[in-house]
């Protein structure tokens, strides 16, 4: 009986001590979760963020009479197109001065994969007219889609530009 309670008795010092180190982390975490303060963006300026991921086209041909022919029946596709995609082109101005302008290649290790675009702008708080392009077809000679807009940015704004292929326009959040 005696030597249960001092096996209790050390147990609980390990129970309590554990207790204590438990209660020391959490409040050394909330502490550090308020303190030092940290601020991605200067009070008085906002963030534009252009983050979008879209598909490049394909070159494809025409085939020939001759090699239709020669592909049994189940394989005679009217086109054949290369696996992999065309480089994106994305352009952004704001207020006439270019800010992007990259080439996006695919990805995937045959660059079957969607082009993918990511960019942070901090900028001070205003008025801004910013103007976006793309290209995403390799046979044409200017841009697919082209959009302007005039925007207010707020101090501490976030302003995210998100391209959706389905309907092929830029959308602000």
């Amino acid at each position: 009986m005696r030597r249960a309670l001092q096996g209790l008795a050390g147990r609980g010092r390990h129970l309590v001590m554990g207790g204590i180190a438990t209660l020391a982390l959490s409040a050394a975490t909330a502490v550090l979760s308020y303190w030092p303060e940290w601020q991605s963006v200067p009070e008085d300026a906002g963030l534009i963020r252009l983050s979008f991921t879209h598909p490049g086209g394909r070159v494809c041909r025409d085939r020939t009479p001759e090699e239709l022919a020669a592909l049994p029946p189940n394989m005679r596709t009217p086109q054949v197109c290369e696996r992999r995609r065309a480089p994106v082109r994305v352009e952004m101005d704001i207020d006439g001065a270019p800010v992007v302008a990259a080439d996006l290649p695919p990805t995937g290790l045959a660059g079957s994969g969607p082009s993918r675009a990511y960019k942070r702008l901090v900028l001070p708080a205003g008025s801004y007219h910013v103007a976006l392009r793309l290209r995403d077809d390799p046979l044409t000679a200017g841009f697919s889609h082209e959009h302007n807009r005039q925007v207010v940015l707020e101090p501490g704004q976030n302003l995210a530009i998100d391209f959706r292929s389905a309907t092929g326009e830029f959308v602000f959040h």
